[in-house]
């Protein structure tokens, strides 16, 4: 089924929360290891202007439905950002854009090379680019939605977890469009293919790696998935289905280099 691109755009709105009683947070903190990996997802939520910013640089920003879909993809990840950090707040976790600049600045060249390396690499790849970004937003945001349903089943909170459960799915919505336009390109293409397969097998990680410091990487993906390694094959299985990518296990690879199984 084609991804409704316009119908997307029309039903995109912030996540809700204004329902939910965050005053049970006073009366039902959340644990340390829960508020870390909370703090996490927010702060790679709001980043997410930061991969935008790299993919202007790529053919990606020249095909219609991927620019139009990336501006409204960017606003939904940034109110998740908001909400996450409403709830943070409620603990006594105060984000501010100040703090978040200041993680930027602190990935020093690396952060500003990003967008030249995704020029480069576009570059060298050619038309096929637009499906390694495709097939990589689609492995990200499978992973994404995965974590918010394991912490809101791990929390059982009574506004915590629906309002995991509700980013979890407007990030279904970009799954979908990932994956629609994935399966498209590399049906065209088995010159896609191949090369989707190398760079994913390769050089993909759990999202947030290179932005958070390792060791945040390795306590939130543990905290979420460690002793759940079948999740991790329901993921790898959703990224098989698509052509010429049978038997690829980057989610598995990717979490066992972090001592996650």
């Amino acid at each position: 089924m084609a991804f409704d691109l316009r119908r997307f755009a029309e039903s995109s709105e912030p996540v809700k929360y204004e329902d939910l009683d965050f005053d049970t947070f006073l009366s039902q903190p959340l644990d340390e290891q829960t508020l870390r990996s909370l703090r996490y997802m927010c702060d790679v939520e709001y980043h997410t202007s930061c991969f935008l910013r790299d993919l202007l640089v790529t053919p990606s920003h020249r095909e219609e439905d991927a620019g139009g879909f990336m501006t409204m993809w960017n606003r939904e990840e940034f109110w998740h950002g908001e909400a996450l950090a409403a709830v943070l707040a409620k603990h006594g976790i105060i984000v501010d854009y100040d703090e978040l600049k200041a993680k930027r600045v602190k990935l020093g060249w690396a952060g500003a090379l990003g967008p030249l390396k995704q020029s480069v690499m576009s570059n060298l790849v050619g038309s096929d680019f637009v499906a390694v970004h495709m097939v990589w937003g689609a492995a990200n945001e499978l992973s994404a939605v995965a974590a918010y349903r394991r912490l809101a089943a791990m929390t059982d909170h009574p506004a915590l977890s629906p309002l995991l459960q509700r980013i979890a799915q407007q990030e279904t919505r970009h799954v979908a469009f990932y994956t629609t336009q994935g399966r498209e390109r590399l049906q065209a293409s088995e010159g896609a293919q191949r090369i989707v397969r190398l760079i994913l097998s390769r050089v993909w990680k759990p999202v947030g790696s290179g932005m958070m410091d390792e060791s945040e990487v390795r306590h939130v993906m543990g905290h979420l998935f460690s002793g759940h390694a079948g999740e991790l094959d329901k993921l790898d299985k959703r990224l098989q289905r698509l052509p010429g990518l049978a038997g690829l296990t980057i989610f598995r690879n990717a979490f066992a280099r972090l001592g996650v199984s």
